[in-house]
């Protein structure tokens, strides 16, 4: 495939950390047989071989790398450029390379811009007001705080007309919306603002990433709706507001990496792609977002070895996704037509053991996706009503690493567990948990650890992404051909992607 080299350099980036060995897996010699021995993978075989023990076992080795990023950020983490990140790649190759005659294992390195916050603070009139500073944020000039009155943005701060004359000067406060938060940004700078703050217009906090840098970029934070309410009042009525605004934080270019194993076997011209992301946000370790996922295929990439299949199975572990999905978008972007018309479909697992969870489908339909997109969605509720369980559908926005490979032809889908959502009292009667909450109470926190997986949950959907695994590794009879690396889908733009990712 194009752009990809071997992986052997993969130790130019990591060869500052600790390699971590694989787990022993006690079939591991099984794996180095001849293909023609291996019989044809069998949906109910390959589940068999998915107990949750094996994958707490790896959650625990996962939050071991994690704790490789204390040095640095003061608390475990798995962000890209970090020694956890860097951990995470080795435990990952070091434990495909035990198979490396079933599969082609490569590399994908490319650059992406890290942000690194140390510390911020925002105060609005008398009171310190909770607030997250953004991804990828400048710092306040010279790290020190700003003082300067709050001035109202109309509309949701996307034109320079939506910015008063008294703007120059201030701290901006903008609506979240129709724009990206970078854009946001860089509107407030252009107009003279010295910081801003975007409020969220859905009940919660409001963090997510400014994307690309830009000169224009100032210090931007996020804050609720609810926090917000009070203030815009006082400013719609005339009042004056004092505030200030501190942000230290760095922004730097780093190089990444995407690891890409595929089946030696099979059809080459007729892949099953499969992928979670690899890295997690800077503020905690990701064991859940996305170790849960990145688990989940590693585990059955390891399983389905035992066996043959008639199409090739192509896993991705992507870089960057908590930056904008970089790395899932990279890839695609340097894939031939050639190359693209041979994935048939891709399937994106990323969260599968919410603790407080929902068994989530995303609701790709052909009609507004490359056609293939249902019939895989379909596919995850045949499996969850066969199995007597409940499911509910989710929108399929581009929120995840599906997007990329949706907007250039490849039929898409996925399943999750839900992130930083509120459970419902339906949802509750269908799954349990706790109405009113989050589905994932540590969504990007230093408490998505071990200890923030639904093990139940989690062995589930691990059963279903084999399922859907072994179901198109042996045919794609019934499932639509490609046609074109185009797309007659309808293209919106993603709320959630790159420069707008929600975090």
């Amino acid at each position: 495939m194009k752009s990809l080299i071997p992986l052997l350099a993969l130790s130019t980036i990591v060869a500052s950390s600790t390699v971590q060995r694989p787990l022993q897996d006690a079939s591991s010699s099984e794996a180095v047989v001849s293909s023609k021995s291996r019989p044809l993978v069998n949906s109910t075989q390959l589940q068999g071989h998915i107990h949750s023990d094996n994958l707490l076992k790896r959650a625990k080795e996962l939050y071991k790398i994690a704790e490789l990023g204390t040095a640095e950020y003061g608390h475990p983490t798995r962000v890209i450029g970090s020694e956890g990140h860097a951990g995470t790649l080795n435990y990952l190759y070091s434990t495909l390379s035990q198979y490396s005659d079933y599969y082609d294992i490569s590399n994908q390195t490319f650059y992406a811009t890290l942000g690194k916050i140390f510390g911020s603070r925002l105060v609005l009139g008398s009171a310190q007001v909770t607030a997250s500073p953004m991804s990828l944020t400048p710092p306040t000039p010279k790290k020190e705080p700003v003082y300067a009155p709050l001035v109202l943005v109309a509309n949701e701060g996307c034109n320079p007309s939506d910015y008063p004359k008294n703007a120059t000067g201030s701290i901006a406060l903008i609506r979240r919306g129709i724009c990206s938060f970078g854009a946001k940004s860089e509107a407030a700078g252009r107009a003279g603002a010295l910081a801003a703050v975007v409020y969220n217009n859905y009940p919660g906090s409001l963090s997510g990433t400014l994307g690309d840098p830009s000169k224009y970029h100032v210090a931007t934070v996020g804050i609720s709706n609810e926090d917000a309410q009070p203030y815009i009042k006082d400013l719609e009525a005339g009042k004056i507001i004092p505030s200030s605004v501190w942000v230290d934080a760095i922004v730097r270019r780093t190089p990444t990496t995407n690891i890409i194993a595929q089946t030696k076997g099979g059809d080459q011209a007729n892949c099953v792609m499969a992928g979670g992301h690899s890295d997690s946000v800077s503020e905690g370790p990701g064991i859940n977002d996305d170790g849960t996922g990145s688990l989940s295929l590693l585990e059955i990439a390891v399983h389905l070895t035992k066996y043959s299949t008639e199409n090739c199975v192509r896993f991705a572990w992507w870089a960057g996704e908590e930056e904008g999905l970089l790395g899932s978008d990279y890839y695609v972007s340097q894939l031939s037509s050639e190359e693209n018309m041979k994935i048939r479909l891709f399937m994106d697992y990323d969260m599968m053991a919410s603790p407080n969870y929902a068994y989530q489908v995303y609701d790709a339909r052909n009609s507004r996706n490359p056609v293939g997109s249902q019939e895989l969605r379909d596919l995850y509720i045949d499996w969850y009503t066969a199995n007597g369980l409940n499911y509910t559908y989710i929108p399929f926005d581009g929120r995840s690493d599906y997007d990329a490979f949706i907007k250039h032809g490849i039929p898409g889908g996925g399943i999750a567990t839900g992130a930083e959502g509120i459970k419902t009292q339906k949802e509750v009667d269908m799954f349990g948990g706790r109405a009113g909450a989050w589905y994932d109470p540590c969504y990007h926190q230093l408490c998505d650890d071990v200890q923030n997986c639904n093990l139940g949950a989690w062995e589930i959907n691990t059963k279903l992404i084999a399922h859907s695994i072994a179901t198109y590794a042996v045919t794609f009879d019934g499932f639509p051909k490609r046609t074109s690396v185009k797309t007659d889908a309808v293209t919106e733009d993603s709320p959630y992607h790159g420069p707008e990712l929600f975090m």
